[in-house]
């Protein structure tokens, strides 16, 4: 749900950066005009040094929306817990219908009986980044590549009763977790390979 006053609508109602130590990022603003009047905007924040808003004030036509990049600056230290008191204001005003972007002044956003400033204000937070999408997959696949060769193996004549002879357990280091059912360590017997023509792999006990 977004933010408004009589003026404009903002979404996000919060600023929401996913922190990450020295790296800049960024959150799209949102300014809606829900009126049939055209607006200027100006955005402001308490911490101008830490933050890069492109563009910080801009006109928007009647029913028309524009959307404000805010960059926070790359940070070298994190606060305690993530938590952030800084703010954000989005100042909005009625102009006239031609006027361009680069007239406008700070003067109109100056609070008198005759100029009706509107203000709807933002709390900035701080998210944990996400995990990347290529990693969860990559865990996910784990089991099914130290299964597959077990399958192999079966596939080649090697029987579900000749398996079970062995006493061996195979293990994911990557998990830290048993998988399957008992089988054994495998090793190449060099006397079938030379006699029998194409790679056997049998089981011993230890």
């Amino acid at each position: 749900m977004a933010a408004s006053c009589d003026l404009v609508d903002v979404d996000p109602p919060e600023l929401q950066f996913p922190f990450e130590l020295d790296k800049q990022i960024s959150c799209p603003l949102k300014i809606t005009n829900k009126t049939e009047r055209t607006v200027a905007f100006k955005v402001k924040t308490t911490s101008p040094k830490k933050y890069c808003v492109r563009p910080n004030n801009g006109v928007v036509r009647p029913r028309s929306a524009c959307v404000v990049v805010v960059t926070m600056q790359a940070q070298t230290v994190a606060p305690p817990d993530l938590q952030c008191k800084d703010k954000f204001l989005v100042q909005s005003v009625v102009v006239g219908d031609g006027l361009p972007a680069k007239d406008i002044t700070s003067q109109m956003f100056m609070k008198d009986e005759i100029n009706m400033v509107e203000e709807v204000k933002l709390k900035v937070a701080y998210v944990m980044p996400t995990e990347p999408q290529s990693e969860i997959a990559e865990e996910s696949d784990v089991p099914q590549r130290i299964l597959m060769p077990m399958q192999r193996i079966l596939d080649n004549g090697r029987s579900a009763s000749e398996l079970s002879r062995g006493n061996v357990s195979l293990r994911s280091a990557e998990m830290g977790t048993e998988v399957g059912s008992p089988l054994g360590r495998f090793v190449r017997n060099e006397d079938l390979l030379k006699t029998a023509g194409p790679p056997v792999v049998t089981l011993y006990n230890n």
